[in-house]
């Protein structure tokens, strides 16, 4: 291997310490994040016996054009900077948990007399117990739906005095205590947030026994009302736990650990055991997993997913023995804050039928995705491949977003946004934008806009999420891998500064599309690329970029007509906008409102007598 005098020099001064090594590529990009015991002799290792290096380090290799590295005292160090400048940098050539986004908590608030619960994907130490993560916002709130007819607990803001006139309809529906109105007294209702904690760590027996002692205590008192209730919630838990598969008699708490494996991608399967049941599982996809071995990927899982875990448990049971298995044992035992942690590869038993039966599933799972990746299969992958050639990507883009701006003679403008995953079209992802800042015909600053606001939305979902504890749109939550702006390169330069503006530049690609010849425009590059007319890759951007038009013309169209009505009950003496949206709240439509009596249109805020008498002379 030919090696530049730059890259000799440095290999000559790195130091026989331990630490953590930065490869940057000539834009001064981290491409690869490793770590070393001794990082003079791991660095220069990837300079020598290139032939035995896979063929992904052979490419990131080709790519080097400047090391830094960072000296630390131990190895333990060196894992831990290693972790936090992968999770920082996300550079290209590591192994990467496959979401761009933290996965999400519940988060109980027990520092509060009334304890609430939140979703959140942020971990503070505030006093609050943290349970997940989980691998979407969906699978958190079904648990949550869950948990809330079981034990009904607090999902309003109002302030908790217990001196409230009147409950709100939660409570009716025996969705809520009601401790607004001390139909709980605070103690009782602290212990059933401690039930909810110890029922998501998989405790149901404790809590059980205890119930059942209420309710033959209740019963013996005649307060028949209350044993009744206790009866029912031991039935509910009864039902949830039944579907808990019994799968160990050992009461050890373990997560075990299983791997399945395609071309490019890997699916790590994840069961919780807690108390001999398995209380829940998850997956997780890992990508840039081609040419490394098992052991590396499972290592990396553990290295990501960990660090941000809310628990951890004593046991962690693995499919494989890995290379850095001492120094990952110290460090989980680490997070556990010095407890006990084995790290365990199990090879015969009951323990290596856990391992085996996660592997099925991972296998499964695996299987599962691919299908729904390959509806169609052959011609997306091959459209998405040649895309990534094309436009010079890291990889084939996964999330693709399309923006339009649609308008009459510069009238009433609409943006869309189409987002395509795998190559297909995610409907329920699409969202329109009434454009609010731009008069007259200018597509150039309403693209700036609908990108700003677009951005705006991701960026909130990024930094404030954790707060509301409310549903994240998924529209916005994630960023696209590739995003088709629907003109040429007056709109793609408006896009660019935007992309500038977010400091998005580096992350997310972003490519225009002129209609007259199909020319796909590139940032920075002053000649356009035409793919062939027979391209998989262009009848994909085609039919996005047509489909981001069909959703945007539908979208003004939509607009139009709506203001179309509004204008014609504005030609009625007397009724203005305010008096027009309220007549339209209250009965919906035009039609509406045309047959309704006098006495019901004078229902309708701010419609007088001599009002509806003016509509009813207006529509006859």
């Amino acid at each position: 291997m030919e090696i530049s005098p730059k890259i000799q020099g440095i290999l000559e001064t790195l130091p026989n310490k331990p630490g953590c090594y930065l490869m940057k590529n000539a834009d001064d990009k981290i491409i690869y994040v490793g770590k070393a015991i001794n990082l003079r002799h791991r660095v220069r290792s990837y300079f020598q016996n290139s032939v035995k290096h896979t063929v992904k380090t052979r490419q990131m290799v080709s790519h080097i054009d400047h090391i830094d590295w960072i000296v630390v005292e131990s190895e333990l160090e060196a894992l831990i900077l290693e972790m936090n400048l992968i999770k920082k940098n996300r550079p290209q050539y590591n192994i990467q948990l496959k979401d761009d986004k933290r996965y999400p908590y519940i988060k109980i608030e027990f520092q509060n007399p009334y304890p609430r619960i939140l979703v959140t994907r942020q971990m503070v130490q505030d006093g609050s117990r943290y349970f997940g993560p989980y691998t979407s916002v969906w699978a958190v709130h079904q648990t949550l739906d869950l948990l809330r007819r079981i034990f009904p607990y607090l999902t309003c803001d109002r302030e908790i005095t217990g001196q409230d006139s009147r409950p709100c309809l939660y409570y009716d529906i025996k969705l809520c205590s009601g401790p607004c109105i001390n139909a709980i007294s605070q103690a009782d209702y602290y212990a059933m947030m401690e039930d909810i904690a110890s029922f998501l760590e998989g405790k149901t027996a404790d809590i059980v026994n205890r119930l059942q002692k209420q309710m033959s205590d209740a019963a013996e008192n005649l307060n028949f009302e209350r044993a009744a209730a206790l009866r029912d919630q031991i039935q509910a838990i009864d039902r949830v736990v039944e579907k808990q598969k019994i799968v160990s008699n050992d009461d050890t708490d373990s997560d075990v650990i299983a791997i399945a494996r395609s071309e490019k991608e890997a699916c790590i399967q994840l069961f919780y055991i807690r108390n001999g049941k398995l209380i829940g599982q998850e997956y997780f996809i890992m990508k840039g997993t081609e040419d490394e071995a098992d052991q590396e990927v499972v290592s990396e899982f553990i290295k990501q997913f960990y660090s941000d875990a809310a628990t951890i448990p004593p046991q962690m049971l693995l499919p494989v023995e890995l290379e850095e298995h001492r120094i990952i044992q110290q460090w989980l035992r680490q997070q556990r804050g010095g407890k006990k942690f084995t790290l365990k590869v199990p090879k015969t038993g009951n323990e290596k039928d856990l391992v085996n039966m996660a592997a099925e599933n991972a296998i499964e799972t695996l299987r599962a995705l691919k299908t729904q990746w390959e509806n169609d299969t052959n011609k997306q992958s091959e459209a998405l491949t040649e895309l990534q050639s094309a436009l010079q990507l890291p990889e084939p883009p996964n999330r693709i977003e399309c923006y339009d701006i649609s308008n009459t003679q510069g009238t009433l403008s609409v943006g869309s946004m189409v987002v395509f995953e795998q190559g297909v079209p995610k409907k329920n992802l699409y969202r329109r934008f009434n454009i609010k800042t731009v008069e007259g015909p200018n597509d150039f600053d309403s693209m700036t806009e609908v990108l700003t606001r677009r951005m705006k939305r991701w960026q909130s979902a990024s930094e404030k999420d954790n707060k509301t504890g409310g549903k994240i749109d998924p529209s916005f939550s994630v960023l696209p891998d590739l995003i088709i702006i629907d003109g040429g390169k007056g709109q793609l330069g408006r896009a660019v500064e935007v992309l500038k503006d977010f400091d998005l530049l580096d992350r997310v690609h972003v490519v225009g599309l002129a209609k007259r010849e199909e020319e796909i425009f590139m940032p920075f590059h002053s000649d356009p690329i035409i793919l062939p007319r027979n391209s998989e890759g262009l009848y994909l951007v085609q039919r996005i970029r047509d489909e981001a038009h069909r959703f945007a013309i539908t979208a003004h169209r939509g607009r139009r007509t709506k203001e179309g009505l509004a204008s014609q009950l504005e030609k009625i003496p007397g009724i203005g906008p305010v008096k027009r949206k309220a007549l339209l709240k209250k009965f919906g439509s035009i039609d509406a409102i045309a047959a309704a009596s006098k006495e019901e249109l004078m229902l309708t805020d701010g419609i007088t007598s001599s009002l509806a008498d003016a509509i009813r002379d207006y529509f006859g």
